[in-house]
């Protein structure tokens, strides 16, 4: 038995083609472009099928009688039984005039075609679409009650079917297949549709929420989705019986899913946190369509309506369709597979293979470059304060990674064993000696960074002092805070001001501020380096407003403490929990790969929720560490000894170690 397949390079014709080959003595014959004949080779390996069983036929589908040559249709002519229209645009955010080009002028193409072959049956694959939106039970029978058909997508599948309806002489039939997701045994799927949309903010609340949280899903309409294996089954065994010419088979899931649970399933799935809670989505039904309008006018709505939808992937179109009110009947195609062991699994029991697809092959992020190469490979980078500590284990972190790495620092002797030690590794470091301080001798420095190289791509504001002496000691010593903001806050801040006018000419670049866990928690004894600290953060979130449409973007870390000469007076610290400076550059190597807002630890994010929620417990616990851990001895002025804990300060100590989260 001779075939012609159109589409069968996409999803569903693949498959389908695989499934008539394995009949004995089929050839099939199947539309392929002119240019696309290098696919060939591929298909009939993934066929298991020689050239004479699958013979590819040049054309395409947007011509008459699908662009296919006098000479093969002489050939094909009185050999074909079956012709199986599977090509079409399955995209809702597609353009209207390529929908239109394809679905429709394609299927009264493909029509054409098989009358001109003179083929025994037309098959053609339409979808629930057809349906548009209709109110209510859509059965096999009904085409003409078709409803608010109007998004291009379900314009054209019901056209398209109508077109086979009213145009082909032969016998034909319709196939409506529900929305179509991957295998039900492999999870394998070639792009993102349908639930796949979601799957995205389904992962983001994976990686922000415990699985054990309820979260609030939308409960719509219901949506019905069918594997692609159901799908190609379902054809194969229906469209070799006798009695189905002229007649519409709904290849659906007989009972279907509320949107709310299906994401609730996919949560499931994921390990993301259950949807137990729902918000009717019919709720937004009451809301003027002319309110909505207007508040998409206004600009700030529209571009975090814009933002959002495209940071979670999701097309223009897809909100619409949350509350889809339609079901389907399918007795007619359950008559015609009864018996057969065809049937719809659960969506409940291949979900997981779907999400795991998905995430291993399908989701966006995988083919984004997201190594630190591919981020500041062959950039500038200024790391301030880059002779020691975190700096300099950022320097090398960067340098490794191939950017073009410019320290600076007030220890000339100090650059230059970084640089020594650079050279050691098989790089360089441009080294500028400068005092952060010092106002004027940051604007020298930023003009000898203009001058030399354009200006920075990514700047790192580490260069900082910290001061750990309680108010009560410090009476007498204002210029502490001084000092703290001078160079913390107004040094900082020097630097990157002098820096954004050539970011905003080249309209890039990434500000990364080194902050402290102590910003968030309020922590006692560091009132002067903490205050300088909030001061460039709150600084920082005003920038990142007035910047962000211009592809400037600002990072504040909030570190916890590290291991540096900054904290080595106090030997308290020699026994609680501290990173290490290079564990420390891998968060500056974060900020700058993914961008984000803020980093923290959860130790510093509990900290700060804690002021906010509760703020006087707050301050009873700071308290209560406060008077548990003294000044070191140089705070208070006094040389040599050891600062004497109590055995409550000793045990917190031991139950605080290793906790950075």
């Amino acid at each position: 038995m001779h075939y012609f397949v159109t589409g069968a390079t996409g999803f569903i014709g693949k498959r389908l083609v695989k499934k008539l080959l394995q009949r004995q003595g089929t050839v099939v014959h199947f539309l392929i472009r002119p240019e696309s004949g290098e696919k060939v080779p591929a298909l009939r390996e993934y066929w298991e099928a020689t050239a004479d069983r699958a013979i590819p036929v040049p054309g395409d589908l947007t011509q008459e009688k699908l662009g296919v040559s006098a000479g093969d249709l002489e050939k094909l002519e009185g050999e074909v039984q079956h012709v199986y229209h599977l090509a079409a645009v399955y995209d809702l955010g597609a353009d209207e005039d390529s929908q239109m080009r394809v679905n429709v002028e394609g299927t009264r193409n493909a029509v054409e075609f098989a009358r001109a072959i003179g083929a025994g049956h037309f098959h053609h694959v339409s979808s629930i679409a057809a349906a548009g939106l209709y109110e209510g039970v859509f059965r096999e029978d009904m085409f003409g009650e078709a409803e608010n058909a109007d998004h291009p997508y379900f314009l054209t599948k019901h056209e398209s079917e109508k077109i086979v309806r009213q145009e082909a002489k032969l016998p034909w039939t319709v196939y409506r297949p529900a929305m179509v997701v991957g295998d039900s045994r492999s999870g394998e799927m070639d792009k993102i549709d349908g639930p796949y949309y979601f799957f995205k903010l389904i992962q983001r609340m994976r990686q922000l929420l415990p699985p054990w949280m309820p979260a609030i899903g939308l409960e719509g309409g219901r949506i019905n989705i069918v594997p692609v294996d159901y799908v190609v089954d379902a054809l194969d065994h229906i469209g070799h019986q006798d009695g189905i010419a002229q007649r519409c088979f709904h290849l659906v899931d007989p009972d279907g899913y509320r949107v709310g649970d299906v994401l609730d399933i996919f949560s499931r799935a994921a390990h993301a946190p259950r949807m137990n809670l729902f918000v009717n989505a019919a709720l937004f039904g009451f809301i003027p369509r002319g309110i909505t309008k207007g508040l998409l006018a206004i600009g700030p709505v529209r571009r975090v309506r814009n933002a959002v939808m495209k940071d979670l992937g999701l097309p223009e179109d897809i909100l619409q369709f949350v509350n889809y009110p339609t079901r389907f009947d399918s007795r007619e195609a359950q008559a015609r597979l009864k018996g057969s062991g065809i049937q719809c699994p659960d969506l409940k029991d291949y979900a997981w293979r779907l999400w795991d697809y998905w995430e291993r092959h399908l989701d966006p992020d995988l083919h984004v470059d997201r190594s630190l190469r591919g981020t500041v490979g062959g950039k500038v980078v200024l790391v301030t304060g880059g002779s020691s500590g975190i700096g300099l284990a950022t320097a090398h972190k960067f340098a490794e990674a191939g950017a073009k790495v410019i320290i600076c620092g007030r220890d000339q002797d100090k650059l230059d064993e970084a640089c020594r030690e650079a050279e050691g590794r098989g790089y360089a470091f441009v080294a500028h000696p400068v005092d952060i301080a010092d106002l004027a001798d940051c604007d020298r420095f930023v003009q000898q960074l203009l001058a030399d190289h354009g200006g920075v791509d990514v700047l790192v504001n580490n260069a900082g002092r910290s001061i750990r002496r309680a108010i009560e000691s410090s009476y007498d010593r204002f210029h502490d805070f001084e000092r703290t903001m001078q160079l913390n806050y107004f040094g900082a801040l020097r630097v990157t001001m002098g820096l954004l006018p050539s970011m905003v000419a080249k309209r890039r670049g990434h500000v990364v501020n080194i902050s402290s866990i102590g910003v968030l928690t309020n922590a006692p004894r560091f009132s002067a380096y903490v205050a300088s600290k909030a001061a460039l953060d709150a600084w920082t979130r005003c920038a990142a407003s007035e910047y962000q449409d211009q592809g400037i973007t600002f990072t504040t870390i909030n570190m916890p403490l590290v291991r540096t000469p900054m904290i080595a007076p106090t030997r308290i610290y020699n026994n609680v929990p501290t990173l290490s400076p290079e564990e420390a550059a891998d968060l500056v190597a974060e900020a700058c790969v993914a961008r984000p807002v803020r980093i923290a630890t959860r130790l510093g994010i509990a900290g700060q929720v804690l002021h906010a929620l509760a703020p006087r417990v707050a301050q009873i616990t700071m308290n209560t560490s406060f008077r548990m851990f003294p000044d070191s001895t140089a705070a208070q002025g006094e040389k040599g000894g050891k600062p004497q804990l109590s055995p409550e300060a000793v045990a917190l100590q031991q139950m605080m170690r290793g906790i950075h989260f």
